[in-house]
């Protein structure tokens, strides 16, 4: 879900800006009125949060794309990570709730096959690093929506290129994620 929006309307509605702990109660609140569906496990967040190391002060990503936390490029305010930017490690944690909430429904919502534990992990963990749309028109999913389950696992090694270039971390990461998705 875009919160965007909503936290534009709270910007007016207060007299402009938002303090960290209002945008942190907003962002809870909403979580409580997401839908429901499945979530991460802790062998799935232990699996991103293996390749996500935590970064208390803002970073380019190697493509161009400012990072901070564990990964988290958007702030739940909906306005974008840019240098520069720091936070504490408990901001860190509450990026990374938010951003773990935001892929868990992307995923519920696209995926219309039912999927063990293991294989909605490693479907998380695949969104949280490429990116929403990117999953949405993926050819993974759409073999994973026909039933094609092996065919989606062959997909995740093609999901191993930053900036043009393959690299070794995600060759690694989607190694791991396409071994998670096999796993009964």
């Amino acid at each position: 879900m875009d919160r965007k929006p909503f936290f534009d309307i709270a910007r007016k509605l207060l007299g402009g800006k938002l303090t960290q702990n209002q945008v942190d109660r907003f962002s809870e609140i909403l979580g409580e009125y997401q839908s429901s569906g499945m979530k991460t496990s802790q062998v799935g967040i232990n699996l991103i949060t293996s390749f996500e190391d935590l970064r208390l002060d803002a970073y380019d990503d190697g493509v161009g794309v400012w990072t901070i936390g564990y990964g988290t490029t958007v702030y739940p305010n909906g306005i974008r990570v840019k240098r520069g930017d720091s936070c504490t490690k408990a901001q860190a944690m509450s990026f990374f709730q938010h951003d773990l909430r935001r892929f868990e429904a992307v995923i519920n919502q696209a995926v219309k096959v039912v999927v063990n534990q293991n294989q909605f992990d490693a479907l998380v963990s695949l969104t949280y690093n490429i990116g929403e749309q990117a999953f949405k028109d993926s050819t993974l999913l759409k073999k994973l929506n026909a039933g094609d389950f092996m065919g989606a696992a062959y997909q995740f090694p093609k999901w191993n290129r930053g900036g043009g270039k393959v690299l070794r971390g995600l060759v690694r990461r989607r190694a791991a994620e396409r071994e998670l998705f096999l796993k009964k």
